[in-house]
């Protein structure tokens, strides 16, 4: 097997330039650049707020199923750092875990999660299209968030259920809905401009404000991010892609309205303040306030309908 290639921690402009005319190669820049600091920009943590997280969503997919967990061989796919497999383990979801990722900094930053914690991970650098392991191989698929950067999203569920063992069942969180991501960015926009605005008012300067290079490069970032999100969905057609693909008891589940609301306003105001400005306080207040709105909308979901919610997750298995 040829060795991972190295992660991409300076980008030329030439490779940025290039990028815009090749989806594969701008994904690996951006996120090989997002790896370095993408736990602290999302406050991602591996204790009980995210194993928690993790195990609710995955839950909330799957639904009530006569499943034994652990599942015994689990693969991540489009990993990032490790957030849903590493956390599921924890929470007793999983066992065996591989993770992979188009990023080379993504996989490496996984594997050095998953050893901080004291287990390892088998991590590859792999395409979601062209999945490197053999038919029938894994007991369980899982991904967050990571579908809408695949260029071909069918292509991709056709490779899931090629490696998943007969009866094997894929489970995605955390896909962008067409309606929630325009409100999203609306809201993501209007916030960045509003407190990078504010921050560098005098008074606040010091404390708050980031400096203007790390905004410069936070906005070249933005810039090709428009680049790798590549699809927003519509749940039934998310559905019927899946099935297309071959999957069988196909499901999706929607979240977040009221809590869509508050996560991307906050979340981005994370992004353009100083970093450590805010601190842990702020990380519990910021998730207690979302499980509580998260609680509103699952009352909301029986009167709006799915393609409002921000976030889509989607199950299916493999025929038997």
């Amino acid at each position: 097997m040829p060795a991972d290639p190295a992660p991409v921690v300076d980008a030329t402009a030439e490779m940025v330039a290039a990028a815009y005319e090749d989806n594969k190669l701008a994904q690996v820049l951006y996120h090989d650049w997002e790896a370095q600091t993408y736990d602290d920009k999302w406050s991602i943590s591996f204790d009980e707020r995210c194993v928690e997280y993790a195990r609710d969503r995955f839950e909330a997919i799957v639904g009530a199923v006569p499943e034994a967990h652990p599942y015994a061989t689990a693969l991540e796919l489009g990993a990032g750092t490790g957030f849903f497999s590493l956390n599921l383990k924890q929470a007793g979801v999983l066992d065996e875990v591989h993770v992979t990722d188009l990023s080379p900094g993504m996989v490496e930053a996984a594997k050095a999660n998953a050893e901080a914690l004291g287990f390892t991970v088998q991590g590859r650098v792999a395409d979601a299209e062209r999945i490197p392991y053999d038919d029938n191989t894994f007991d369980v698929v899982v991904g967050h968030a990571v579908i809408h950067h695949i260029p071909d999203v069918e292509a991709a569920f056709r490779e899931m259920l090629r490696v998943l063992k007969p009866g094997g069942r894929f489970v995605v969180a955390g896909e962008p809905t067409t309606i929630g991501d325009w409100y999203a960015r609306q809201l993501g926009r209007l916030t960045w401009k509003a407190t990078t605005t504010i921050t560098h008012l005098p008074p606040l300067r010091d404390t708050w404000a980031k400096d203007r290079e790390a905004l410069d490069e936070s906005s070249r970032a933005a810039a090709l991010e428009a680049v790798v999100d590549l699809h927003t969905f519509d749940p039934g057609d998310l559905a019927a892609m899946a099935r297309r693909a071959g999957a069988l008891d196909v499901r999706t589940r929607t979240e977040e309205l009221t809590a869509a609301f508050l996560g991307w306003p906050v979340r981005t105001f994370e992004a353009a303040v100083k970093p450590g400005a805010l601190g842990w306080g702020w990380a519990i207040f910021a998730y207690g306030s979302w499980k509580r709105l998260s609680a509103v909308d699952r009352v909301l979901a029986r009167a709006v309908p799915a393609r409002f919610f921000y976030n889509v997750g989607i199950t299916g298995v493999k025929p038997s």
